[in-house]
C-alpha cells in the first residue's frame, strides 16, 4: 500500500532518528528521574513491546495516562523511575522498581523492570539502567528486587540479571497467553 506524503516524512524521520540513536555511545547518555515530559517517549518504548513480543504480559496498548499515574504513583513511594536520554533529547529507556505486593509486610521488596527502544538494544544501555537503578532502590531502603522475566525470548534480560548477582528462584510455567500461545516466567531475585 503507498504510503501518503506525511506518512512518507513521518517513516524518514523515524528512521534517521534511529540511526542517530544507533551511532549514540552509551557513554553519552544522560540516566535522570524520570518527568511527566517523558510519559510520551516511554509509552511509545513500552507499547513497542506490547504489540511486537511476549516480553510483557500486556495485550494492549497502554497510554500516556497510564504512565503519568505510574510516575506520579511511585513518585508517592521515593521509589526510582529512571530515564535513559540521549544528547538529542530521546530516550532510549526507561527502569523502575515498582511494589512487589500489596500487603505491608512487603514494603521493602520490590520489583524491577527495564525497557529499551530496539534501536538502543546491544549498547549496554540495560546494564547502565540496572546498575542505576540498584543503587538508587538500595538508597530508597529497597531489601530486595525482584525481577519477573518472560520464559520466552528474553534470554538477555535473564542474563543481564545474573550479571548483577541476580539468582533464579522459580519457574512459572503457562501463567500468561498471548499471541496465541501460552507462556510462564522465570523469577530472579537479588538481596540489597
Amino acid at each position: 500500500m503507498p504510503l501518503d506524503s506525511e506518512s512518507r516524512w513521518r517513516l524518514v524521520k523515524l528512521l534517521k532518528s534511529r540511526e542517530a540513536e544507533r551511532q549514540v555511545s552509551v557513554d553519552e547518555i544522560e540516566l535522570r528521574s524520570a518527568t511527566a515530559d517523558d510519559a510520551k517517549q516511554i509509552t511509545e518504548i513500552y507499547n513497542y513491546y506490547v504489540i511486537n513480543s511476549v516480553v510483557t504480559f500486556d495485550i494492549e496498548k497502554t497510554t500516556e495516562k497510564t504512565w503519568l499515574e505510574k510516575l506520579e504513583y511511585l513518585k508517592g513511594l521515593e521509589l526510582p523511575f529512571i530515564v535513559a536520554q540521549s544528547a538529542s533529547g530521546n530516550i532510549l529507556g526507561f527502569a523502575y522498581v515498582a511494589p512487589w505486593r500489596a500487603k505491608a509486610a512487603y514494603k521493602r521488596t520490590v520489583e524491577d523492570t527495564i525497557y529499551l527502544r530496539p534501536a538502543a538494544i546491544g549498547k549496554r544501555l540495560g546494564t547502565k539502567l540496572l546498575a542505576e537503578l540498584i543503587v538508587l532502590s538500595k538508597a530508597a531502603g529497597v531489601r530486595e528486587i525482584v525481577a519477573v522475566i518472560s520464559d520466552k525470548g528474553a534470554d538477555p534480560s535473564i542474563a543481564l540479571h545474573e550479571s548483577f548477582g541476580f539468582k533464579k528462584q522459580g519457574h512459572l510455567a503457562k501463567v500468561g497467553f498471548k499471541f496465541n500461545r501460552w507462556l510462564g516466567t522465570i523469577l530472579l531475585q537479588k538481596s540489597l
